[in-house]
């Protein structure tokens, strides 16, 4: 009989979307199939301790939805480099206690300290195989300034953007106007779900809008408002990617805010598939694969689209680890795509396998050494 893979769920983390992670996470482990997989939880607290449990996850409301619980009982843990592969060490046995060897992490992590390269150069640095893009992928793929610049060098469009930094000194509203027109976006350039967006008619709300986005990061980007349908589209794969079914996000509010996404069980419709024209669906699927490539992704993304009235495809973001809560997208659009939940983490766990396994092939030395 096979051994199962032992999978590392990492979630929560020193951010923002802490609580969306918790959320997620539960998803994810719900829908491992544990006849193949042994799940091994490793919570980030908002502290950055790790804690790790092997038990069955704890479930808490949060926000009037099922979350996984931080353990902060469990065993406070560090994922150390040590010999061929990295190993889990427990921190609090009176002597430092080796952990049963990873096969693979799945993180479920949102924003900085999790989505943006971080935690991807430390199991790097481990030799652990794990789920998503890679150090670069995932930090251009945070980075809206820098991710917009590369989409623009490809020749990929994308809102109009300008991008001001707290050393600078304050954006001017006037100016803003001039460029991009009123109303605007003011975000973070480093984090998502919505957190520290503002949608900006005039300036006293621009200037509001811009204390709220530097209290999120020193670095701050101002998007002209695009008129259109806000369109999603799942890529899944490492050297050869592919699409999903587009899908449509209907929101109830002014736009697709943290409340709409997580808190506002009505905050927004779903369209799954989208209702585009065949040659506007297949636009769709080739430009989030191209947007996929031109940023280095492997393993699984979302890119998020404009769509207007004539037509013209607009890339607004990339997810590098997109949602997977309840009401989550990309699971959503594999499953109208013909992959069910269970089946997609199937298939990301194997593409983290294999990326792995292809990586091992490469030479560390030069010469006969």
């Amino acid at each position: 009989m096979e051994s199962k893979i032992r999978v590392g769920v990492l979630f929560g983390g020193k951010s923002a979307e802490h609580e969306v992670s918790l959320q997620s996470a539960k998803n994810v482990v719900e829908a491992m199939d544990r006849e193949k997989y042994e799940v091994v939880l490793i919570g980030i607290g908002k502290d950055g301790r790790w804690h790790a449990s092997d038990a069955s996850p704890r479930l808490t409301a949060r926000d009037g939805a099922a979350a996984i619980a931080l353990n902060p009982e469990g065993s406070q843990v560090a994922l150390v480099p040590r010999g061929e592969r990295g190993e889990l060490v427990d921190l609090e046995a009176q002597r430092r206690r080796k952990l049963p060897e990873l096969d693979v992490v799945f993180p479920v992590l949102h924003g900085p300290m999790g989505e943006d390269g971080t935690v991807q150069g430390l199991l790097k640095l481990v030799n652990v195989p794990f789920v998503g893009a890679g150090v670069l992928g995932s930090a251009v793929g945070m980075d809206k300034d820098v991710m917009k610049r590369l989409l623009r060098e490809a020749g990929i469009p994308t809102p109009e953007f300008l991008v001001f930094r707290r050393a600078d000194g304050r954006p001017d509203a006037e100016n803003v106007t001039q460029v991009l027109g009123m109303p605007c976006f003011v975000k973070p350039a480093n984090l998502g779900s919505s957190v520290g967006i503002t949608k900006a008619h005039d300036a006293a709300e621009f200037d509001a809008a811009v204390d709220t986005a530097f209290a999120y990061d020193r670095k701050i980007i101002v998007e002209t408002a695009i008129e259109g349908r806000e369109i999603e589209c799942s890529v899944l794969g490492n050297d050869e990617p592919i699409a999903s079914v587009p899908g449509e996000i209907l929101p109830q509010h002014e736009f697709y805010s943290y409340e709409a996404k997580y808190l506002d069980e009505s905050g927004a419709g779903l369209e799954i598939p989208a209702n585009l024209p065949e040659d506007l669906t297949r636009e769709v699927q080739r430009v989030a694969v191209q947007t996929y490539q031109v940023l280095c992704c492997e393993g699984m993304a979302r890119v998020d689209c404009f769509v207007q009235e004539d037509g013209a495809v607009l890339v607004n973001e990339i997810n590098t680890i997109p949602g997977f809560t309840r009401i989550s997208m990309y699971p959503k659009l594999w499953e109208s795509s013909g992959i069910c939940y269970t089946e997609l983490i199937d298939r990301l766990i194997q593409l983290a396998l294999d990326r792995h396994a292809e990586e091992k092939k490469l030479k560390t030395s030069f010469g006969n050494t």
